[in-house]
């Protein structure tokens, strides 16, 4: 497995300290997050998941903990729109680059505005996807959010 993704290029370049952490990634798993977590020996609210979602018709990145769901009204109001889905697992593929299980929000193709679960900042450090199925960042949650320059909110139901 490469540790070097467009991900940790990103990060990187900005100068945000990180660790990566490989795991045996179960494509069968029901909640990927889930599985991440348990691999690793982490709490599942330290691991976020990054969901590719639409507001209005536009996409949004969306990162909340795996053990929790996006609220989509919450996430429709905080892009100011009046309905939030959830992209299609092909749309997400094609826009981010990378494959689902393996979607990281850093170095996406194409940037689109993206939102963190506020209860994600409350950890010390937290574990994000590094561009690669079985692959973790894991770094601090203020550091992630400001690279990805994010609306910091609560988002889950």
């Amino acid at each position: 497995m490469s540790k070097t993704t467009r991900a940790t290029l990103v990060l990187g370049k900005l100068g945000v300290k990180f660790a990566l952490h490989s795991y045996d990634y179960d494509p069968d798993a029901d909640r990927i997050g889930l599985q991440a977590a348990e691999a690793l020996g982490v709490e599942p609210r330290r691991v976020l998941k990054t969901l590719m979602a639409e507001v209005d018709g536009k996409p949004v990145c969306v990162v909340v903990p795996s053990d929790r769901e996006v609220s989509m009204k919450k996430l429709a109001a905080i892009f100011r729109g009046k309905t939030a889905s959830m992209m299609r697992p092909a749309d997400a593929e094609r826009l981010t680059g990378y494959h689902v299980g393996g979607i990281s929000p850093f170095g996406q193709k194409k940037r689109v505005p993206v939102a963190v679960d506020a209860a994600a900042l409350e950890e010390t450090s937290v574990y994000l996807n590094g561009g690669q199925r079985g692959l973790q960042i894991e770094l601090d949650p203020k550091d992630g959010a400001r690279a990805l320059d994010a609306i910091v909110s609560a988002l889950t139901a």
